[in-house]
């Protein structure tokens, strides 16, 4: 019987408020921005959430179970694209402060973790390319918080 979260990012399983990866992946943007409690479930990690300390946290096994995984694969993938479409339709996190500085940390930290390098990379790039086209408005350390996810 798979974990919690390898479940929920295989489809066959739901988060803690009864969603499925495909309910979360389905979120209007509106959504996403308002609801904190998926993002934890969607880019997973090792550590305990300061934000949602109820959330669940990975283990060595689970780790390993969603990377051998080809439909966490894609559903990790897809919650990618998704949060590049809803950074890229939005401007509110392009500014010194913002919550959503700590999601982008999150998200490539799980996709390194989870996915490889390369999807995390892609991520980042994208988040980067949208920072500088809006003038570099995000406060250096988030940006180095995200670079240092990639690195580490």
């Amino acid at each position: 019987m798979p974990h919690p979260i390898h479940a929920f990012l295989s489809g066959s399983g739901r988060d803690a408020s009864g969603r499925s990866v495909s309910d979360v992946l389905a979120m209007d943007d509106r959504a996403l921005e308002a609801v904190h409690d998926y993002i934890q479930w969607l880019f997973p990690l090792p550590t305990r959430s300061m934000a949602q300390p109820q959330s669940p946290v990975l283990d060595a096994s689970e780790i390993l179970a969603i990377r051998d995984d080809p439909a966490a694969q894609a559903n990790l993938r897809a919650g990618a694209q998704r949060m590049r479409r809803f950074y890229g339709l939005n401007d509110h996190w392009l500014t010194g402060f913002d919550h959503n500085h700590l999601r982008i940390t999150r998200i490539v930290t799980s996709l390194k973790l989870l996915a490889g390098d390369d999807e995390a990379k892609r991520f980042l790039s994208f988040v980067e390319d949208r920072c500088r086209a809006a003038r570099d408005p995000v406060n250096a350390r988030s940006r180095e918080y995200w670079r240092a996810a990639l690195r580490d």
